[in-house]
């Protein structure tokens, strides 16, 4: 639910302050389009649009606590806050709602910042103590609610849900930040701290702030452990069950409509078995394979109402420009296209939807982490070597990856190496001489001289790495993506297009406690020679038909080398590709003929391709085109 934006110090008068404010709030409308509301002084300024989802009638924000000495605003869900309201009643305090968010601000009056320790839900928020003129802050676990910050020269500390709410602040310098198209070349979506705008970050997921006079500390107070349970193999499978059903059952808790989406695949399709809503919702394009008639298969066994829309290429290309200006920073994962229609048809029908995201990471489903062939002699091979000494192995690795090029090699290498030497997270691409979607080398070759850098992917991780280098390398693996691809990318992409379609969605896997099970599950049970995600996978089986619960990872297949391999959408990109500003960044020779190549089908660079006029159109989005727009209904395709 909702958006937040504010600000605390800086030169501003009071009216100016009103003034700008109403405009950044209005920015945000599309989270929270039922009501909004803020709070000025002559400190801070702190604001939020509302969608209505719990309490509908007290909800509105902000909240003050009994002697109005503290007041919250707040984005996101607290799924447990029953239990929370009853203890913080039993000690005495007064609540004036049902809400959720009362709840938080209660528990900081009790608690302090150990109120981030009694929670399990999404969220954003931001308490300001009007006594001892102190801001608090925080992000959830994961990240799943985005939050945005910068340090003006006026001394104002911005900060809000999406960046384009800074952009009517006076004092904010839209600028390009140069350093960050390469790791987005690399990665599909970009990886680094610092975002596309100069000087503007990413609030640390697990982290909270205080800001007082002027200074902000900022402290984290969560991070994936791993110590592993001594739980038998069928114990695991009723602990994941259990939770999962706990979770689910949580994220349903709402005062609206709840349904949720679903593919084929099994994590959707275990949150839709156990959750039963009345709506489900699934999308498929006429290019590819088509998902929504096994979706639908589903949805008819459990006596569900189905829904689903099929996109066409001129729907994907038309509005591909108002998802990247949602987005706020470009992201070429061609994903979004889907949960974007999506979306759309959802809202027609509910306020919410939970979704399956989170469990691949959770438990080990990516073939990344070990699972390049189905060959069973590669795969028993790997599995007798994998248990040589650590050290073993790894000299083991160097020497196959120096071999000539064989069958089963990079099923070897990956089972042996150390993943600090070669783990490209979901970028990856499998190959020893093309690990990811633009290797470092590639990038710099295509790149103008002020966008080069020596950035590597594996270079970006190795902070990381170190932080979990003495446990299993399955696991390792599984947190670079948790705080990388999935905080980055996934959830980046999940917040934004549903919010853009004024619709909460909810993923009940990337819950506290659930993540608490999975991180203490051995490897052994989550990745082996049967399948990726295995005692996941089996545990749904207690809900799902076999096939669906051991269905291929598939999520919504997009088809890009279909629409680039066509006159009509080859073209529009070509046009993009020649215009004349996209020679300060790019080599236009050398895009252009990976994109011919593309079409020609004498390569297949699709990602590659995909990438590069996604950074276009968004840059198109924000730096040239944004001022003719006075309103996101004006907005119309650029390309």
């Amino acid at each position: 639910m909702c958006g937040i934006v504010g600000f605390a110090g800086g030169q501003l008068s009071l009216d100016e302050k009103f003034s700008v404010f109403d405009q950044q709030i209005e920015t945000i409308k599309h989270r929270g389009p039922d009501d909004k509301g803020s709070y000025i002084d002559q400190d801070v300024a702190l604001g939020f649009r509302r969608l209505s989802i719990i309490d509908l009638t007290n909800g509105k924000q902000p909240i003050y606590n009994a002697d109005q000495s503290k007041l919250i605003v707040f984005n996101g869900e607290i799924y447990n806050y029953q239990e929370i309201t009853r203890e913080l009643k039993a000690m005495g305090y007064v609540f004036l709602t049902q809400t959720d968010t009362e709840v938080l601000l209660h528990g900081y009056e009790a608690w302090g910042k150990d109120v981030l320790k009694k929670v399990r839900g999404m969220f954003t928020f931001f308490i300001w103590d009007k006594q001892t003129q102190e801001l608090f802050g925080a992000r959830d676990f994961f990240g799943i609610k985005p939050l945005y910050y910068t340090f003006l020269d006026d001394g104002t500390f911005l900060f809000g849900s999406e960046i384009k709410s800074f952009l009517p602040y006076p004092e904010f310098k839209k600028e390009l930040n140069p350093n960050v198209l390469k790791s987005y070349l690399m990665n599909q979506y970009n990886d680094l701290d610092e975002t596309f705008f100069k000087g503007v970050y990413r609030f640390p997921a697990g982290h909270y702030f205080t800001w007082k006079d002027g200074q902000v500390n900022i402290e984290q107070y969560w991070d994936a452990e791993y110590q592993e349970n001594n739980l038998t193999f069928e114990q695991t499978l009723e602990a994941i069950d259990q939770s999962v059903k706990e979770s689910v059952e949580l994220h349903h808790i709402a005062d609206v409509p709840v349904g949720s989406f679903l593919s084929e695949g099994v994590d959707s399709s275990y949150v839709t078995s156990v959750l039963k809503p009345q709506h489900v919702f699934s999308v498929g394009f006429n290019e590819a394979y088509n998902e929504t008639n096994r979706a639908k298969q589903l949805a008819d066994k459990f006596g569900l109402t189905f829904h689903s829309t099929t996109v066409t290429g001129d729907m994907a290309f038309d509005k591909f420009p108002e998802m990247q200006y949602y987005m706020d920073e470009p992201d070429g994962n061609p994903s979004l296209i889907p949960l974007w229609f999506m979306s759309k048809l959802a809202k027609k029908y509910v306020t919410v939807v939970l979704s399956g995201e989170g469990a691949d990471e959770l438990f080990a489903g990516y073939v990344n982490y070990g699972m390049h062939t189905h060959n069973g002699v590669i795969k028993f091979m790997a599995s007798t070597l994998e248990k040589l000494p650590r050290n073993a192995r790894y000299r083991l690795a160097h020497s196959v990856k120096k071999a000539k090029p064989f069958h089963g090699q990079v099923q070897l290498y990956t089972s042996l190496a150390k993943p600090s030497d070669y783990y490209a997270g979901e970028s990856m691409i499998y190959s020893f001489e093309h690990p990811t979607i633009f290797s470092s080398e590639e990038a710099n070759h295509l790149l103008k001289p002020d966008f080069r850098n020596d950035g590597t992917v594996t270079g970006n991780y190795q902070k990381d790495f170190k932080k979990v280098e003495n446990i299993n390398e399955v696991k390792q693996m599984q947190y670079i993506d948790l705080h990388h691809f999935m905080l980055n990318d996934i959830l980046q992409k999940a917040d934004k297009i549903s919010m853009a379609a004024s619709l909460e969605l909810r993923v009940p896997f990337l819950d506290r406690d659930v993540a608490a099970l999975a991180n203490s599950i051995p490897s052994k049970y989550l990745l082996n020679s049967k399948d990726t995600k295995y005692a996941f996978r089996k545990a749904a089986e207690r809900h799902l038909p076999k096939s669906w619960a051991n269905a291929p990872k598939l999520g919504f297949p997009v088809p890009i080398k279909q629409w680039l391999e066509k006159d009509e959408y080859y073209q529009r990109v070509r046009d993009l590709f020649s215009q004349d500003f996209v020679s300060q960044f790019f080599d236009q020779d050398k895009i252009l003929q990976i994109l011919d190549d593309t079409h020609a089908q004498k390569i297949n660079a699709r990602r590659q391709v995909w990438t590069i006029y996604t950074f276009l159109v968004w840059y198109q989005d924000y730096f040239i085109n944004i001022d003719q727009f006075q309103s996101i209904k004006d907005r119309k395709s650029v390309v």
